[in-house]
């Protein structure tokens, strides 16, 4: 039999040992860095960046350039968000963080428009993003983006087979009025817009998607 001194000693530094395991567990939390608000939406900002969305020279999250930022000047547009400014180069409207210079909403818009402008937008984002994830009605067309890039119709439906979310960083949005696929009667007072943005974004930034 041991020295029954000894192996009180023992037990007491198990215990002693077990103990401050247990205190840094619990204290852990409070002890690892706690993103701020600012960091959290930079971060945020820097993925979407890396998704490299964009048109005509504007990437969604990416910062303006100099040039750019002469054209937000010269095209304001009245922004209807406080911490945005909104401006139009050209046909395409642009909104800006404005403490960031960061791009948070890229779109388009034509109301009327002919069935051919509606095919010509159709065909020149099917040309830029590829297949689409989601498509509805015929009418509204959905490119969605996760961490690693455009999430492929296949894995987007079998998330939802497995009912697994789908995390979704970004998207972008095409909404026609008439169908992009069937060929029916020419229109000239159809409408259609695309719209670029991050809806984790715009929640951080608590602006409303146009």
């Amino acid at each position: 039999m041991g020295n029954p001194v000894n192996e009180y000693r023992k037990t007491a530094k198990r215990i002693k040992k077990s103990f401050a395991i247990a205190s840094f567990c619990l204290l852990l939390p409070f002890l690892l860095p706690v993103l701020s608000p600012a960091d959290e939406l930079a971060t945020l900002f820097a993925d979407v960046e890396k998704l490299n969305i964009g048109r005509y020279g504007y990437t969604l999250g990416k910062v303006l350039s100099k040039e750019q930022k002469k054209t937000a000047v010269s095209s304001a547009v009245k922004s209807p968000s406080p911490g945005t400014y909104k401006f139009k180069d050209k046909n395409l409207y642009v909104v800006a963080h404005e403490s960031s210079d960061r791009v948070l909403i890229i779109y388009e818009q034509y109301n009327p428009a002919s069935q051919e402008k509606i095919r010509d937008m159709t065909g020149a984002l099917f040309l830029a993003f590829g297949d689409p994830t989601v498509m509805a009605h015929d009418k509204i067309v959905y490119w969605v983006y996760g961490e690693k890039g455009k999430i492929s119709r296949e894995q987007y439906q079998q998330n939802n087979k497995k009912k697994k979310r789908s995390i979704i960083l970004a998207t972008v949005k095409l909404n026609s009025s008439e169908s992009i696929l069937e060929k029916g009667a020419e229109v000239k007072d159809g409408s259609v817009y695309y719209v670029i943005s991050s809806e984790p974004v715009l929640k951080l930034t608590g602006k409303p998607a146009d």
